[in-house]
């Protein structure tokens, strides 16, 4: 963990504790629901209102599985609160071939994707690994825990696509704390030679576990790209529309031959790393308080009205949809009985050893 004695929050000062944009940055929604470039970006206003409808639900649902983990009913949970216009906005730009290959607090990605969240949720409660839902029939990798690995997944995937001729994509999220991994540049390098289309997606929400970026990088991340030859592009990962704009970009970029794309959407992670994590430790109120007039879900829900797009009924609509929603996969997250010891001696070996055929019979009380 960082240290947080005087000399360490002094050097933090130095470093520059909070991050500033890129000139760059693509921003088409300020933080008060302004336009600040140009939002058509070719969705009708029925999938405008999609949008909010999928962030509203997604952050209700992350507020219940917090509750559910201290509950006990959850045995550990990430949450993402601040990050849903991140991964709401990335996920509904890509088309139905496309396939995600997530870290582990992409909750909010897989609803886009129709990822049924109980059987996500199964991950995190503990009774199936990565979760019991079809990756093939939701192109949607099972959660990913170890940092950075899923990056090579998904180039992989990528390169396997392009060999077999198919008009698809692959995009993986990661945290900026995984752009420090051997995997990320591996990654990036293997992408950019072989020209695989794939889209690699860093929500830098500003810290790896308690580690502030500006203590494990020096410069932009996604300025990173130009070294492998590909584009690069730093994205205000709190505005939906710019997110969805760069990577439709990217995705249509890739499965039209062109290669890779990184995106740096900068956002914050409002809440702890994960429900073990106590954040308080190593960040201050003042910066929380810094990070709250950008939250991504009031500033498009100001555009919106403002742009006559969606009035109230709409959005106590979009409250009471998710508040039946969620207590519904709550009754189910709830009921999900435990798997049977059995399990944990299946999908191991094709033909299984005597030694873990004496183990079964130990465990299972068989004769």
């Amino acid at each position: 963990m960082l240290s947080t004695t005087p000399a360490a929050a002094s050097l933090r000062r130095d470093m520059g504790h909070s991050r500033s944009d890129h000139p760059n940055l693509v921003r088409l929604i300020a933080p008060d629901g302004t336009a600040v470039g140009d939002t058509d970006v070719g969705l009708s206003p029925q999938e405008l209102r999609e949008l909010l409808r999928l962030m509203i639900l997604t952050r209700r649902l992350d507020d219940e599985c917090m509750a559910l983990q201290r509950q006990g009913e959850l045995t550990v949970y990430p949450p993402f609160r601040g990050q849903e216009a991140a991964q709401v906005g990335s996920a509904f730009a890509l088309g139905p071939q496309d396939f995600v290959f997530p870290s582990f607090r992409e909750l909010a990605a897989a609803l886009v994707r129709g990822v049924d969240p109980v059987e996500y949720l199964q991950y995190h409660r503990g009774t199936w690994h990565g979760g019991p839902y079809d990756p093939l029939a939701t192109r949607f990798a099972p959660i990913c825990v170890p940092v950075a690995t899923q990056i090579v997944h998904a180039v992989g995937w990528a390169m396997g696509a392009k060999l077999d001729g198919k008009a698809a994509c692959a995009l993986t999220y990661f945290g900026d704390g995984a752009t420090s991994e051997g995997d990320f540049h591996e990654g990036a390098n293997l992408a950019a030679v072989f020209g695989a289309p794939v889209v690699l997606f860093c929500q830098n929400n500003g810290w790896a576990i308690s580690v502030p970026l500006e203590v494990q990088t020096a410069g932009p991340i996604f300025r990173r790209a130009a070294g492998y030859g590909f584009p690069g592009v730093q994205v205000d990962g709190n505005d939906v529309l710019a997110v969805f704009k760069v990577t439709k970009a990217a995705a249509d970029r890739a499965r039209n031959g062109l290669g890779p794309t990184l995106i740096e959407a900068m956002t914050y992670r409002m809440g702890p790393h994960t429900t073990a994590d106590d954040s308080s430790r190593y960040r201050t109120e003042e910066e929380l308080a810094a990070w709250a007039p950008r939250d991504p879900i009031a500033r498009y829900r100001r555009y919106l009205v403002d742009a006559g797009v969606a009035d109230q009924a709409f959005l106590e609509s979009c409250d009471g949809e998710a508040e039946e929603r969620v207590a519904t996969i709550r009754a189910r997250v709830v009921g999900t009985a435990a798997p049977p010891p059995s399990e944990m001696f299946d999908h191991v070996f094709a033909a299984a050893p005597p030694s873990l055929e004496r183990q079964r019979r130990e465990a299972l009380g068989d004769a």
